[in-house]
Parts: structure tokens; C-alpha cells; sequence
């Protein structure tokens, strides 16, 4: 079984700052890939970033220039760095992970979510 936990959400104004991470614990081999989504009410949930065990980076437009992601490979953990928020950042962010329980299992895993509210 895995978990995926995130923390880091939070309510702030308009230019402000604010990072999320998430931890992925229990029966891991390998994680192939870690991920934010975010979703609105009435919206689908829609790809942030997402970051592969090389590192390769795929950022929505929206985001670019303003949100960093990166991972910690030891620490089974995801960060994302948001910066010079704007009221339309604000949804509940998921955090996302493709991982190997096994040589040969696998599966697709989703955290909690946390609220990230931008207002003034």
C-alpha cells in the first residue's frame, strides 16, 4: 500500500508566495514519476507539473516562469515552489505519483489535496 500526503496549503494574497510538498511512504520499489494537479469546483482536475526520476520537467503554460517543482529522490518527496500567486492559482492541489510496488506492479496515486485560496 502507499501513501501520499501533502502539506503546505494555506491562504495568502495576490503576489505572494507559497510552497507544497508531498511525502509518498509505504511498499514503494520505485517511483517513476511525481506530479501536482489542481482542481476547481465544476472544472476538471488539470496538470500543475509533473517531474521524472531524471529529472525532466513538463509545466502548464499558465505556471511557467511562476511555479518550480523538484523532488527528492531519497526522500520519496515533491515540492512545489508557487510564486507571484494570482486569484486564478486558487483550486485544491493534488499531489500525484506513478510508482512500482514490485518489479512488475504498479499503479497511479493520488494524495489528499490541500486548499490553496488566493485572495485579497
Amino acid at each position: 500500500q502507499v501513501q501520499l500526503v501533502e502539506s503546505g496549503g494555506g491562504l495568502l494574497q495576490p503576489g505572494g508566495s507559497l510552497s507544497v510538498s508531498c511525502v509518498a511512504s509505504g511498499n514503494i520499489f520505485r517511483i517513476i514519476a511525481m506530479a501536482w494537479y489542481r482542481q476547481t469546483p465544476g472544472k476538471e482536475r488539470e496538470l500543475v507539473a509533473s517531474i521524472n526520476a531524471g529529472g525532466a520537467i513538463n509545466s502548464a503554460e499558465s505556471v511557467k516562469g511562476r511555479f518550480t517543482i523538484s523532488r527528492d529522490n531519497a526522500k520519496n518527496t515533491v515540492n512545489l515552489q508557487m510564486n507571484s500567486l494570482k486569484p486564478e492559482d486558487t483550486a485544491v492541489y493534488y499531489c500525484n505519483a506513478h510508482i512500482y510496488t514490485s518489479v512488475r506492479d504498479w499503479g497511479i496515486y493520488w494524495g489528499q489535496g490541500t486548499q490553496v485560496t488566493v485572495s485579497s
